[in-house]
């Protein structure tokens, strides 16, 4: 999946999904660093705002985490 920058949904909206498969998937395996904002950004052609707003949801549906100073991770399994 890549981000459609002219299609209909929310470029935020694509980005969390893109990245709910890749954790569903196994290529961002549980425990694993989700790459920084900046490095979303910058391979997807996104403003780092856009890239907050797709992590907050991946937040809040509790598929990743932040650990100040660290990073993003996401979330291991219980």
């Amino acid at each position: 999946m890549v981000i459609d920058h002219g299609g209909p949904e929310y470029l935020y909206l694509q980005l969390a999904e893109l990245l709910r498969e890749q954790i569903r998937s196994g290529k961002l395996p549980p425990r694993s660093r989700v790459p920084s904002l900046v490095d979303l950004a910058a391979e997807h052609g996104l403003a780092e705002m856009t890239v907050r707003k797709a992590l907050r949801i991946l937040i809040g549906e509790g598929m990743i985490e932040t650990r100040p100073g660290r990073g993003t991770f996401v979330k291991g399994k219980s």
